[in-house]
């Protein structure tokens, strides 16, 4: 995988830059922010890297040019997402045959488009979906079939992970866990998972059982890339490791605190 998908932080910065060279040199930070999602205070500090690192040039209140340096940089990276994106859709492709839940009555040798929902892989009667198959046998609604003859790629959108923080035994463990938040945090949630014996303590004050405890960083990781938006409660020392884990894969996460204040 490119050096850019690995990074949320490079991925931001090369979506900034590209920004302000289509645009430049006048170009507002508030535009910026708004087309990427981001806060204008987030756009402000990218800006302040990108300098530093020599891809950028301000040349006064809101005039910015990209560098040399930068537009190498950025042709770098296009090459890299280009070389990385056939080798996806190649990769696609090649699948002989996969196996997908049926989504209706499908018959054999019927084409079939193939789309994600709820973190599982359907097979429609509708050819016309992001990706499409031939059904290899017959296959009631429900029931699994395979797919081949793939073409195209399932549209999918990765999910985004809330991340409940609960103090460790040191700062009084579920004791110390704002009951009440947590309760409002997991509601709702099928996919909830827990890492460190706190925070399991603290899910079970409040009678509720993580579907992970074993294996969750890698288990909201999978969730997560299937176009799942999944809860893990973490204890406090734990939390950096997850979100370093979650960045270094790309992907969004939101963290609330349920420690009693």
């Amino acid at each position: 995988m490119t050096e850019i998908l690995r990074s949320k932080n490079l991925a931001t910065k090369f979506q900034i830059l590209v920004e302000v060279a289509a645009n430049q040199p006048d170009i507002q930070q508030r535009d910026i922010a708004k087309r990427l999602d981001l806060t204008p205070q987030a756009v402000s500090d990218y800006v302040r890297e990108l300098v530093k690192d020599g891809w950028l040039i301000s040349e006064g209140r809101s005039r910015y040019r990209v560098t040399e340096e930068g537009v190498d940089w950025i042709l770098k990276g296009l090459r890299e997402w280009q070389s990385y994106s056939n080798t996806v859709q190649k990769a696609v492709a090649s699948i002989s045959v996969c196996a997908a839940v049926a989504d209706c009555d499908l018959s054999q040798g019927q084409k079939v488009g193939l789309v994600m929902r709820g973190g599982l892989l359907f097979a429609t009667d509708n050819p016309d979906a992001g990706a499409r198959g031939i059904a290899v046998s017959e296959a009631k609604k429900g029931e699994d079939v395979g797919v081949s003859e793939i073409d195209g790629i399932v549209p999918l959108e990765i999910g985004k992970v809330t991340i409940l923080k609960v103090p460790g035994i040191q700062r009084g463990g579920s004791r110390h866990t704002d009951l009440d938040r947590l309760r409002k945090g997991i509601q709702g949630k099928k996919l909830v998972s827990a890492i460190g014996i706190e925070a399991l303590v603290a899910l079970r004050q409040i009678d509720a059982e993580p579907l992970y405890f074993y294996g969750a960083r890698d288990a909201v990781v999978e969730a997560a890339y299937s176009g799942l938006s999944p809860v893990v409660v973490c204890v406090d020392d734990d939390t950096s490791d997850l979100i370093r884990r979650l960045e270094e894969k790309n992907i969004d996460y939101e963290l609330l605190d349920t420690r009693r204040t």
